[in-house]
């Protein structure tokens, strides 16, 4: 059966705390699991506090320019009514085009320090250990207080439904699988129990060392006696009813 996946850890770190334990029902993005955030929270603050210093500075410096774009018009003005000398104009304009300058300056801070900031929200979440759909967790392989390495398995999450089985079919029989056909799912754990499972997906490869190709096919309905992780027995054509 499919739908499980272990959940891995992306960055290293101390598991401050776990929320969930074996058995508990999940929802996608429920948080099961805390990493010590107190230098990266640190380090998100001193990002954010950078940007919001950048977009003051962007905001001084338009007032600024706004201040001088008006002082050369006024200059050049004076200029013409011969109270001005061409010097003063062309210091006012020199001061305009300098604050020009600082706001593209203080554009590429604000970027940049925008982008630094995206940087440390993705790895202040990676702190964050969530189900990545909804179901059940089946293992957890970490406790509180234990550290851990990017990659390392932390929780087995589970998928109730709906239900997946992958499987080969021979080549001999590639034709009598078919993309929205069914196939027949048995289980030596529930005799007799039949479960229709509608075909997926078909491997466009033929595997030369089995001569056999990959199938996923989806169980319809919730069948309540079956779990993520069972043997089952796949069957190209409904079994028959025993008397």
């Amino acid at each position: 059966m499919e739908n499980q996946v272990d959940v891995l850890a992306q960055r290293e770190g101390l598991i401050r705390q776990i929320f969930v334990d074996v058995g508990a029902s999940v929802q996608k993005g429920t948080l099961l699991a805390q990493l010590d955030d107190t230098e990266l929270s640190a380090m998100h603050d001193a990002a954010e506090a950078k940007v919001h210093s950048c977009e003051a500075d962007l905001k001084d410096w338009q007032a600024e320019t706004k201040v001088a774009e008006v002082d050369l018009k006024r200059a050049q003005e004076m200029a013409k009514a011969g109270v001005n000398t061409q010097e003063q104009v062309d210091h006012a304009r020199y001061k305009f085009e300098g604050s020009q300058y600082e706001i593209e300056k203080a554009q590429r801070n604000l970027e940049n320090a925008k982008a630094d900031l995206r940087v440390e929200e993705v790895e202040l979440g990676k702190t964050r250990i969530e189900a990545p759909f909804s179901g059940v967790v089946a293992r957890r392989y970490v406790g509180a207080g234990q550290k851990v390495a990017s990659g390392d398995r932390l929780f087995w999450v589970s998928q109730l439904a709906p239900l997946r089985v992958r499987f080969t079919v021979a080549e001999g029989y590639m034709r009598e699988v078919k993309k929205g056909g069914t196939v027949y799912v048995t289980s030596a754990v529930v005799p007799g129990a039949v479960y229709p499972a509608k075909v997926l997906q078909i491997s466009p490869v033929l595997d030369p060392a089995s001569d056999s190709v990959d199938v996923m096919a989806e169980l319809e309905g919730t069948p309540t006696d079956l779990r993520p992780g069972m043997t089952a027995h796949i069957a190209l054509t409904a079994p028959a009813k025993s008397q």
